[in-house]
């Protein structure tokens, strides 16, 4: 097969197979030291080779599979129930991270770990060993291995725990790679074998230091980056069959690690911006330069701008795109439009086991209950013995129960001030933005309520609700005009939005009003005092928890709607000239980033 070389690892034309192959040569290679790769892709063609590939180059050895929603002692080992059983006496048994110890882990779903599944593995990685202190068991594993985190997320905020991809210095996206794009693999087991001989390869503290330059640049703050870096350049020179590290494996090794995780464009340079235009080339025809002459006159280019320039040209189109757009300003989505994750009592997804009795239709754990049992078996036995008594026993200290968690369901409020000081067209996109987000909220099986405030009161014009019709229906008959009782409106919307939670939702809330509050909560006019009471109501909104949002819909921002929005702790956002679909598309952009 083909033999490694410089020319394997070089910066240009790095698509994105050609980059995936470099990835598993390098996690093939010795990719405990790095962590593993993040591989988003659904399952298909170019996700399967890459895997075939990446077994091809460990010589054939197998990669284990860690399954979604896999239990504590299948994950660190315990107990040996069968062996503790026959023998009488406490064996353990290694879990799955002990026996990925020298290899490869391929988490399965990494998007659906919970945060404790992806916490124990984040503790493995960095401790290098497996530690297990359950079932009567105390020991330490020692284990390294590599983690390749499979992402079949579809929408942008599914995506595996950062804390994990946090560790992981490789990221790959093949979700847009077709089995026509799957290239001829450039490295073997044979050249792999021959790169562990120069694995140690050295690096300079220059090149390390423009590796870090160029994570800053790209507005990388964490030094876990830059470290990783450094260690996938001494790869790329074993790689490449260097013994130092040179200026092209540092250049590919800020295309591979720093530029999936930029955040920004790097700021260009004050020389060249005070850089003057040159002057008019003359019209006269002159001969063409000489090789000899453009190499003369070429400057040396310099490691930092080598470095930034890899960088960016592997920067995804589309996350150079969200970056130019928000010039340069990114803001980080909190997982999940979903609502909140709860306990339940016999649904949801088993997250575990817990010692407890079976009343209250609680569900027993056989297994995690014979485990509690069977290190005192022996004792028991010689106890019962005197009783005539034989075969295993079981006590009700050693019931275990399961636990559950289901995520709930997701209740937008919308609180729109219908009163005349907000202008008519307002309300019509008011109406239009809640259609738009009914639609959206059916097909996440959310829900969707309506308050209207006017005169002296805020009437619940649309419960909870997922129907199309009743929405329709009641966003129709919706009127305008009066007086504006903001006070009363944030009380009626979260004693709403409390009845929501008790029924298991997560409620978030919408206010889409100017703020001039007119009328106090005692339904007398005066805006003073009115302005006092919706204060004092939006603090008590803060007080419950609720997410928010106030939109301000005056014709100019006004500065009691943001007094009203940071008293209730939530977020500001001024839209004088929107649109319904403008305003849905802000409120549904605020409410993911706020969950």
């Amino acid at each position: 097969m083909t033999a490694p070389g410089a020319s394997a690892t070089e910066v240009p034309a790095l698509t994105p197979w050609r980059i995936a192959d470099i990835a598993a040569a390098l996690l093939a290679l010795d990719g405990a030291s790095i962590g593993g790769v993040s591989l988003r892709a659904p399952a298909g063609p170019a996700r399967e080779a890459w895997l075939a590939h990446l077994s091809a180059l460990r010589g054939g050895a197998p990669c284990l599979r860690m399954p979604a929603g896999i239990g504590d002692a299948r994950l660190l080992g315990g107990l040996d129930l069968t062996a503790t059983l026959a023998m009488g006496r406490p064996v353990a048994e290694r879990g799955l991270l002990a026996e990925a110890d020298g290899g490869v882990l391929i988490v399965a779903m990494a998007e659906r770990a919970g945060a404790a599944t992806a916490a124990k593995l984040c503790s493995v990685l960095d401790a290098g060993a497996v530690t297990v202190e359950r079932d009567g068991i105390a020991l330490t594993i020692p284990s390294r291995f590599a983690i390749v985190a499979l992402d079949e997320g579809i929408a942008a905020d599914e995506r595996p725990a950062a804390a994990l991809t946090d560790r992981l210095a490789l990221r790959l996206d093949l979700t847009a790679l077709s089995h026509r794009e799957i290239e001829p693999p450039v490295f073997d087991a044979e050249s792999l074998a021959a790169a562990r001989a120069r694995v140690a390869a050295t690096i300079d503290d220059e090149t390390i230091a423009c590796l870090c330059t160029a994570a800053l640049a790209l507005g990388i703050g964490s030094t876990r980056t830059a470290l990783q870096a450094v260690k996938v350049a001494r790869l790329v020179a074993a790689l490449a069959g260097r013994e130092a590290v040179a200026p092209e494996d540092a250049a590919l090794a800020a295309a591979l690690v720093l530029a999936p995780r930029a955040t920004q464009l790097p700021a260009p340079s004050e020389e060249a911006e005070a850089q003057e235009p040159g002057p008019e080339p003359d019209s006269q025809p002159q001969s063409p330069p000489s090789e000899s002459d453009e190499q003369a006159a070429a400057p040396p280019r310099d490691l930092d701008e080598m470095v930034l320039d890899a960088a960016k040209a592997a920067i995804p189109a589309g996350l150079l795109a969200q970056l130019l757009a928000a010039g340069g300003r990114t803001r980080a989505r909190a997982a999940g439009r979903a609502g909140q994750l709860q306990k339940a009592a016999r649904r949801g997804r088993v997250v575990g086991s817990k010692a407890g009795d079976l009343r209250g239709g609680a569900r027993l754990d056989v297994v995690e209950t014979l485990r509690s049992a069977a290190p005192w078996q022996r004792l028991r036995r010689s106890e019962a013995a005197m009783a005539g008594r034989n075969g295993l026993i079981v006590r009700r200290e050693d019931f275990r129960i399961a636990r559950y968690k289901q995520r709930s369901e997701t209740a937008t409020l919308f609180v729109v001030d219908a009163s005349g000081s907000s202008a008519l067209q307002r309300l019509a996109e008011a109406k239009g933005a809640v259609r738009l987000l009914l639609a959206e909220c059916y097909v996440r099986r959310d829900e969707v309520a309506l308050i209207a405030f006017r005169k002296a009161q805020a009437e619940i014009v649309l419960s909870p609700t997922r129907s199309l019709v009743a929405a329709e229906r009641a966003l129709a008959g919706l009127p305008g005009g009066g007086a504006t009782p903001l006070a009363t409106a944030i009380e009626a919307a979260c004693a709403l939005a409390d009845a929501v939670r008790r029924k298991g939702r997560t409620p978030a809330l919408v206010f889409m009003t100017d703020g001039r509050a007119n009328i106090d909560r005692a339904g007398r006019q005066g805006r003073a005092q009115a302005q006092t009471d919706a204060l004092a109501a939006a603090r008590g909104l803060r007080g419950e928890g609720f997410n928010a949002i106030l939109i301000d819909t005056s014709p100019q921002p006004q500065p009691q709607a943001a007094d009203i929005a940071a008293a209730m702790g939530g977020l500001y956002l001024p839209l004088p000239q929107a649109d319904a679909a403008g305003v849905g598309r802000a409120v549904g952009l605020a409410l993911a980033a706020g969950r």
